[in-house]
């Protein structure tokens, strides 16, 4: 083992770029829809042994000196990233004779800048590599940090974050709800790297020791949390119906389908409980299930109406137009209604947090001369973005904290304001993407929210996958990806939350100085020396 450990340390060139991209690419199996969770244990410790004999001329400057170890750090992101996200260029194919020039660049071009991050955190965390335990604490840090930029930088792209392939389920999820994202990823790399200690000397035993108390903290602390009882239902009385019509992306985006679009969904709604059941109080339609602009439609409005029994509310994904002024086009919103049983739109919330080049395209004016357009956005100069996020409060109800699509993906996005609503609401689209990974994924990262913040989710997919999921991420009734039907479903309880976000915020500001402290005192040799 050592022999084969040495070998990989001294591999170079193209060599090395293929096995840290490999490495990379085999950790994509830690995410759903597989979900394996020993996998990236040999992907990080591919990673260690490669920037162990990634060590640059020392007589270089910083640079010259740190590109062998970003570049493996590059590599290594490149493969987790396009092995993560290629179905992406899935929505390149909907209008392939518009958009599929650009499938290189989804495919390719953006797991190829996300790999930056992951280049960086080699690269910093080789500038202060060590012999043993210390190196790994080095490059948890340097991940965690690179994960929590990521979340943020240039709008923020934290999907697939290292942390989730150490939740691939609900006992596995606890530890968020004390810990957070960052501090999760920050502690799974280091998990994920400690094998390589066995092919070392110093630090070994208290290396292993300290990743088995992880690990054993993290199943332990998800047995108890998953043993505490149940909080009681938010209303035993009030059930929620979740409607997964099913309706392919190309269809939704032809103008001739719209009616019977709209009809789907109102058969839907109107069906009869299954035996014995009571009928929905709330339905709930996927994100822009309207395939017009209700204000400007009195008739579908009459037609939501004519299908809403007394006290019913609709809670539907629209796109919403708004008047900017005189001379000036029309502002369009990616946007919730609710609709009471008369028809009246008697609520709605924004999204505040769009998908570049999907939703909106940055540097319109510049791009847009090259014939650019946002791909998701079927109006020119595509979606405006909400200032504020308005809670939706529904009449004589509980009040749910909207989530639209992919801005269940970010931790930051659900404000204090979501501890004192009902639930998370989370209505999507990945229809766009196909049966392949993404959606598994999207559904995953959602789940961790609710356990983040101690509140259930309620999830309406178009094509799936559609759930009602409790405050500890646990799937209390489900659709599953390209099932067509609805589900009625009572909203779960709350659960008091352990560790409030802020706080979470100093616990990894906390564990990443404590780590920077092992690799700092592991490289001066005052600690962990050979054992």
């Amino acid at each position: 083992m050592e022999v084969l450990a040495g070998s990989i340390m001294l591999l170079s060139g193209w060599r090395r770029a293929l096995v840290a991209f490999l490495a990379g690419a085999f950790a994509v199996l830690a995410l759903p829809p597989l979900g394996i969770f020993a996998a990236p244990f040999l992907s990080f410790t591919l990673l260690v042994l490669l920037l162990d004999g990634a060590s640059g001329n020392p007589d270089a400057g910083i640079v010259r000196r740190s590109f062998p170890a970003f570049a493996v750090g590059w590599w290594f992101g490149f493969g987790y990233f396009l092995g993560g996200i290629w179905w992406l260029g899935n929505a390149l194919l909907v209008e392939a004779d518009e958009f599929a020039w650009a499938l290189p660049l989804a495919v390719v071009g953006l797991p190829a800048v996300l790999a930056v991050y992951y280049g960086l955190a080699a690269a910093g965390a080789r500038s202060i590599w060590s012999d043993g335990m210390g190196r790994i604490a080095s490059l948890a840090v340097a991940f965690g940090i690179a994960e929590w930029l990521r979340g943020f930088l240039l709008t923020g792209f934290p999907w697939n974050a290292i942390g989730y392939a150490a939740m691939p389920m609900p006992l596995m999820m606890q530890s968020s709800g004390v810990l957070g994202l960052s501090s999760i990823s920050l502690l799974a790399v280091f998990v994920f790297s400690a094998p390589v200690l066995i092919f070392t000397r110093k630090g070994r035993l208290p290396g292993l020791f300290l990743a088995v108390l992880l690990v054993c903290a993290h199943l332990g602390y998800g047995v108890w949390r998953l043993q505490q009882p149940a909080p009681p239902p938010a209303d035993s009385q009030t059930v929620v119906r979740l409607v997964q019509p099913v309706i392919d992306q190309a269809a939704k985006l032809d103008d001739s389908e719209r009616t019977g679009i709209f009809e789907e969904h109102l058969a839907l709604t109107a069906a009869a409980p299954p035996e014995g059941g009571k009928r929905p109080d709330i339905i709930v339609w996927p994100e822009t299930s309207v395939p017009f602009i209700l204000t400007e439609n009195p008739d579908a409005l009459l037609r939501i109406s004519d299908v809403l029994q007394d006290g019913q509310i609709l809670i539907a994904g629209a796109v919403r137009a708004e008047n900017a002024g005189a001379g000036l086009p029309p502002r369009y919103y990616n946007s919730i209604y609710v609709i009471d049983d008369r028809g009246q739109i008697v609520g709605a919330s924004d999204k505040v947090h769009l998908v570049p080049f999907g939703e909106y395209l940055p540097f319109e004016n510049l791009l847009s001369s090259f014939g650019l357009n946002a791909i998701a956005a079927a109006m020119p100069g595509g979606f405006s973005p909400a200032v504020t996020r308005s809670l939706l409060t529904l009449p004589g109800g509980p009040t749910f904290y909207p989530l639209i699509c992919y801005e269940a993906i970010f931790p930051q996005e659900i404000g204090d304001g979501a501890l004192a609503t009902s639930a998370l609401l989370n209505v999507t689209n990945d229809a766009w993407f196909g049966n392949t990974p993404g959606p598994y994924q999207h559904f995953q990262q959602a789940q961790v929210r609710a356990v983040e913040n101690g509140i259930p989710l309620i999830r309406a997919a178009n094509s799936g996958i559609s759930a009602m999921v409790d405050a500890r991420g646990a799937v209390v009734s489900g659709l599953s990806y390209n099932e067509k039907g609805f589900l009625d479903t009572i909203l779960p309880g709350k659960e008091p939350l352990m560790v409030a976000p802020a706080q979470r915020r100093w616990i990894f500001r906390l564990l990443a100085l404590l780590g920077l402290t092992v690799a700092l005192t592991s490289r001066s040799g005052f600690i962990f020396r050979d054992n």
